[in-house]
């Protein structure tokens, strides 16, 4: 029973997403002090991803709750099914944000600082879509606090190279979301939903989306430089270019039945193969 219902849960969050966002919480950890953080640091730093994905995915589950429900993509989910209720979904999304901030708070005073802003993102995102098709970026601002936030907590101050990093996950991840939203358009349109495909149609969306995920290979061209990185990252940066192209290549205006795998499959891979290769390069060779 209880594995049942932590079953449930995490499937509430999608918790497998994090692999998304969390191996570049531990890249800007790693480029900010050259080598291996203290295990304090990675301990405090993972609690902290967890609950801020954690606190965000609730959230939207709980703002969207009726729009999910009308929507054919989703009306089955959890909360819809009944299986958990929206008390018990406000619970864990308290829990979540306590967990984010205690992280926070046991990493540094800036940390603890900026907390309240990374909630505020995680919680505009939900209500972004029905105001703009900006809500591509505003998902990628709030993943791009990964690396940003792996950075401060190491050195306490920010720096441009995080910056970059996080401009890197910004246009990574509206990419990305622009494909996933390509699911949707006739219901967004309908219910008043913003995004790319519902404003500008699949064809130009999935053409935009390809541009965004060109900018986010030269922000990460650009750090490969400035840090003077070794031979492993330029592989990593290969190989991240050939999935980002077969991604693009898995869907058309006229085919989406792969959406779920660009999405899903190919996108989990691009952070796991960075945060190895730069891993590589900055405590193996560096």
């Amino acid at each position: 029973m209880l594995q049942k219902r932590l079953r449930v849960y995490l499937e509430f969050v999608k918790f497998e997403h994090t692999v998304f966002a969390l191996p570049f919480a531990y890249m800007g950890a790693i480029l900010a002090r050259e080598g291996i953080p203290p295990f304090s640091k990675w301990f405090w730093i993972t609690l902290a991803m967890i609950g801020a994905r954690t606190a965000g995915m609730s959230l939207n589950r709980i703002i969207d709750r009726e729009i999910d429900a009308r929507n054919p993509r989703t009306k089955n989910r959890a909360l819809q099914r009944g299986e958990i209720r929206l008390s018990q979904a406000e619970t864990l999304t308290g829990f979540s944000i306590i967990l984010l901030v205690l992280a926070a708070w046991r990493l540094n005073p800036l940390c603890l600082l900026l907390s309240p802003l990374a909630l505020l993102l995680l919680s505009v995102y939900s209500y972004m879509k029905r105001l703009s098709w900006l809500t591509h970026f505003v998902l990628g601002s709030v993943l791009a606090c990964a690396p940003i936030g792996g950075w401060i907590a190491v050195t306490g101050h920010l720096d441009t190279l995080p910056l970059l990093l996080g401009g890197v996950v910004l246009f990574w991840v509206a990419g990305f979301d622009v494909i996933y939203t390509c699911q949707d358009v006739a219901f967004d349109q309908e219910a008043g939903i913003h995004s790319l495909p519902a404003r500008l149609g699949i064809g130009r969306s999935l053409f935009l989306s390809t541009g965004f995920h060109m900018v986010s290979l030269l922000f990460l061209l650009a750090i490969g430089l400035l840090r003077s990185l070794g031979p492993f990252f330029w592989i990593g940066w290969g190989l991240v270019s050939l999935i980002l192209l077969i991604e693009h290549r898995l869907i058309s205006p006229q085919d989406l039945s792969r959406v779920n795998q660009a999405f899903f499959v190919m996108n989990g891979w691009v952070g796991v193969i960075l945060f190895v290769a730069i891993l590589i390069d900055m405590v193996w060779i560096g």
